[in-house]
């Protein structure tokens, strides 16, 4: 910015007269700056975590919720118009899909290279995993011995007849591990193992995990398959149920995996504030909360962890990357509905 000559202006008088002006003209740049991000991770999860970054950065984050499917349909929708510079969600399916449709930029930062392993973000930095979901096998402990647990795939032998519980295949969760099988087994073969989880249903799909839970605590099944922190929530409220963790594939794959994660939009106004966020919530201190939140994972393995993961004993997960879950979760969506899975 340039100033008009002052005619006459000289000494102390003068220079604190230019300083009043070049301060009165000057943009305001110690005004607080503000992000807004899209979430479909309720609020109770997450404004702790904004509430934090904001304490630690003076950067603002206002926020909306909702679904996830809205939340894409609604960035489509605004286009260069919106206003969202980070969008918040869950499963690597739905950020695949934001991705491919353009909702997503690019990222380079050092910090989330190095806090978030490389199977956990995208390949191109257009989104990163922030937490960990582990989706195991949950059984009840007095009518199943762990022995006769072992992989995801023997839950499609004829001994599990009328004893599994399955949450509705219309839930990202089971698409994406369906997914990571097709990439492990190709086709045909993972199309016999959602036969047989369907044969041996004991009950029509459940409409979530807790449901399938308390299924399997009642003795309407024995077993299911869930994400370990709805196992964590419900034996929190009642630890005498007779309900068991065990960890399968540990001498294949790994335990099936998935994040919650998150990218700067395409059209973002604020990115480098954006990214800011990003690399906080990747931290170890925004690692904790996480896990103290929600009973999730840490995507840093950096992060130590304490009960109830302790308790719950130490496993191997895959290590592939979860791009895949969402470049074959149409096809396992496909084989789903061929298998008579609902």
């Amino acid at each position: 910015m340039s100033l008009p000559f002052i005619s006459g202006c000289s000494g102390r008088w003068c220079s604190g007269f230019l300083l009043a002006a070049f301060l009165f003209a000057a943009p305001l740049s110690s005004q607080a700056e503000e992000i807004i991000v899209y979430s479909s991770r309720i609020e109770q999860l997450i404004k702790p975590l904004f509430d934090a970054f904001t304490k630690e950065t003076g950067i603002t984050v206002k926020f909306t919720t909702d679904k996830e499917g809205a939340l894409l349909t609604r960035l489509l929708a605004e286009g260069k118009r919106t206003p969202a510079d980070v969008l918040i969600t869950v499963d690597a399916g739905n950020l695949w899909e934001a991705a491919r449709n353009g909702l997503l930029k690019p990222v380079t930062s050092p910090v989330l290279e190095a806090n978030i392993p490389a199977n956990l973000r995208d390949p191109q930095g257009l989104w990163f995993g922030l937490t960990v979901r582990a989706r195991t096998i949950v059984y009840n402990t007095k009518k199943v011995k762990p022995e006769e647990l072992s992989t995801y795939a023997d839950l499609a032998d004829p001994k599990w007849k009328h004893r599994l519980c399955l949450r509705s295949s219309k839930k990202v969760y089971n698409q994406s591990l369906v997914a990571m099988m097709i990439d492990e087994l190709g086709e045909a073969e993972t199309e016999r193992i959602v036969k047989g989880w369907v044969s041996n249903l004991a009950t029509d799909p459940v409409a979530d995990d807790t449901l399938a839970l308390e299924f399997v605590a009642a003795g309407r099944c024995d077993v299911t398959l869930v994400n370990t922190y709805y196992y964590g929530r419900l034996m929190r409220e009642n630890p005498a149920l007779p309900l068991a963790i065990f960890w399968p594939n540990q001498a294949t794959t790994g335990v099936h995996v998935n994040i919650s994660g998150a990218g700067v939009t395409h059209y973002s106004k604020h990115e480098a504030a954006a990214v800011r966020l990003l690399e906080f919530l990747s931290s170890e201190q925004a690692q904790k909360m996480f896990i103290d939140l929600n009973m999730e994972y840490p995507a840093n393995p950096k992060v130590t962890y304490g009960e109830p993961f302790t308790s719950w004993g130490s496993f191997r997960q895959d290590s592939r990357s979860i791009v895949k879950a969402g470049e074959l979760q149409p096809d396992a969506v496909r084989l789903m509905d061929r298998a008579g899975y609902r």
